[in-house]
């Protein structure tokens, strides 16, 4: 099986990580897992695959580098997930006998495939028909989410002292760690924050803020223990990218930043059903003058209330448990590898019967 996907400083690591939850499922399964793609300036992220025996191959871009890589590495199937790679690679592929999974956001890109995964809550896609594994029940989540889910949800409880933890992405390409720092110590309530500080300036501008009474913050650098740091916090802000069904799976209450646009309409849906907590997208709150003040004192305002309200942070970890059970990926491999079966069923010609004499 072979996995294209890129990940870096600007990219990120989304597409990284949940290719790595797939590779990992077909691993536990006794398939062969190679991944193709660059991963360049993201140490952490060249060790995940490292640290699991998987090998790194160069991306190709084009459909025919696509058709020929698979035919190289005697591939069955290959998962595409990349907003960059040239849409016909699918149908290329699809062509030349390979099984094909995109894995998309919401918009396919005209790309033409044999299955199709959109894992966003509420995803309302169109594919053809029998083609589409839609939704958080295919959420792809990684070996140590998994192993730290809770048996239940949070409970309630009063924290003098919340402990809470601050990450967006793997590399935070926007620089919204500095940001929603501030504004947390904006509330003034006593926390433990720690912060992922996704580069080096990130971890030199967050040394440079001054917390409050009671207040301590901590920058660490991207980590492995992410999810015992999630399933640690009583509050969790995070970009409403890849990683919130992670938070759902293990049950972290939670407050939202949509960063970038191809956020935004899962963002939406997952405030709106009421599994984290909403506080805009960071081009407002990041805003000069009384507009961004405003949007400002508002996340604020929603963070107070979660840092003071156990009944709050609990409801919040109820709805994100139910959302996400830990066994989408389990799913998508069953798909997968029935879609493969089919395929290789022989073909049945109908054999006309000879026609009757009377």
């Amino acid at each position: 099986m072979g996995l294209r996907c890129d990940a870096g400083p600007q990219r990120g690591v989304g597409h990284l990580v949940r290719s790595l939850a797939l590779g990992e499922e077909l691993l536990a399964r006794g398939a062969a897992v190679e991944v193709f793609g660059a991963v360049a300036g993201v140490d952490w992220a060249a060790g995940q695959l490292a640290a699991r025996g998987i090998p790194l191959r160069p991306g190709p871009d084009t459909p025919h580098g696509l058709v020929a890589a698979a035919r190289r590495h005697a591939l069955d199937a290959v998962v595409l997930d990349s907003y960059e790679l040239d849409p016909a690679g699918a149908g290329a592929l699809r062509a030349a006998g390979v099984l094909t999974l995109a894995i998309v956001d919401g918009d396919t890109r005209g790309q033409d495939a044999d299955l199709y995964l959109d894992q966003n809550f509420g995803t309302d896609l169109v594919v053809p028909a029998g083609r589409l594994l839609a939704g958080s029940a295919y959420a792809l989540l990684r070996d140590s989410v998994l192993a730290a889910r809770p048996a239940a949800a949070r409970p309630a409880m009063q924290v003098d002292r919340p402990t809470v933890l601050a990450f967006f992405g793997g590399t935070d390409a926007a620089g919204a760690a500095p940001l929603l720092t501030e504004v947390l110590l904006a509330t003034g309530r006593p926390m433990d924050l720690t912060v992922v500080a996704g580069r080096p300036e990130t971890a030199d501008r967050l040394a440079r803020l001054t917390p409050g009474p009671g207040q301590a913050v901590l920058p660490v650098p991207p980590t492995d223990a992410l999810p015992a740091l999630i399933a640690g916090a009583d509050l969790v802000v995070s970009a409403a990218g890849t990683s919130v069904w992670e938070l759902c799976c293990l049950a972290a209450p939670s407050a939202l930043v949509c960063v970038v646009d191809n956020q935004r309409e899962s963002y939406r849906r997952v405030v709106a059903a009421g599994l984290a907590a909403g506080l805009g997208e960071l081009p407002a709150l990041t805003a000069s003058g009384t507009t961004g003040q405003a949007t400002r004192a508002t996340a604020a305002h929603t963070l107070d209330e979660l840092l003071t309200s156990g009944e709050r942070r609990a409801a919040l970890s109820a709805r994100a448990r139910t959302a996400v059970d830990g066994r989408g990926r389990a799913r998508v491999v069953d798909a997968v590898l029935d879609a493969l079966h089919r395929q290789r069923l022989p073909v049945v010609r109908a054999v006309r019967p000879p026609a009757r004499r009377w």
